[in-house]
């Protein structure tokens, strides 16, 4: 882990972010969900740093891989490390305003970490975006830690309040939580999509992951 290859792009950076990269890539199972990619044209929403645009760009010249955050300064990080690889891009955006300039365009749309940033009746909107950015037949990749009840959740979610309120280092709406996994997929589907997978990540893990595979039907 300390040594995967798409740290190698991040070298530019300061101390502080290079070690946020790491903690990003210990704590969430990114490598998995960049396994189900499929396409060469492939957007990630909330990219922050770049960390999971490098897992889909470096050894896939073929890939075209687009990245936009509403933070300016990750992007500007993600700029600095990543963008310097020549087949990515990195705008400071919403996935909403996006889909107003670049419908039907994407193969594969990744959102890792994203929702539970947003109040829940964001959520049809943004998923209704990635929808409209899809070309048909396109892949969405959906993680996020699910509310299970359990105390990892409880785990997930101190953890994310910490981040996001006391230091400041996610930014997020003010509201900070977690859904079930059965209304996750609900939303999906009313959003336009088949959902083909529903991957519990958490084994080995002290959160609640999972990964919906869904197709833009």
């Amino acid at each position: 882990m300390l040594t995967h290859p798409a740290l190698s792009v991040f070298k530019p950076l300061p101390l502080a972010e290079r070690l946020f990269v790491r903690a990003r890539l210990f704590s969430a199972p990114l490598d998995l969900l960049a396994q189900h990619a499929k396409g060469t044209r492939m957007l990630d929403v909330g990219c922050g740093h770049g960390l999971l645009c490098s897992m889909l760009a470096l050894g896939f010249p073929d890939r075209f891989v687009v990245g936009i955050d509403p933070d300016p300064k990750k992007i500007d990080w993600a700029r600095r490390s990543v963008g310097k690889l020549g087949n990515t891009r990195f705008d400071v955006m919403t996935v909403e305003r996006l889909a107003s300039l670049e419908p039907g365009t994407y193969d594969t749309i990744t959102v890792a970490d994203v929702l539970y940033l947003l109040p829940t009746s964001d959520w049809p909107d943004f998923l209704a975006a990635c929808r409209q950015l899809l070309k048909k037949g396109g892949r969405l990749l959906l993680k996020e830690a699910e509310d299970d009840g359990g105390w990892r959740t409880r785990k997930a979610l101190l953890q994310e309040q910490v981040m996001v309120r006391l230091l400041g280092r996610t930014k997020g709406s003010g509201a900070v939580g977690f859904s079930k996994r059965e209304t996750t997929r609900a939303l999906l589907e009313r959003a336009g999509f088949s959902v083909a997978e529903t991957i519990s990540l958490s084994q080995g893990s002290t959160t609640p992951h999972v990964l919906f595979v869904a197709e833009c039907r």
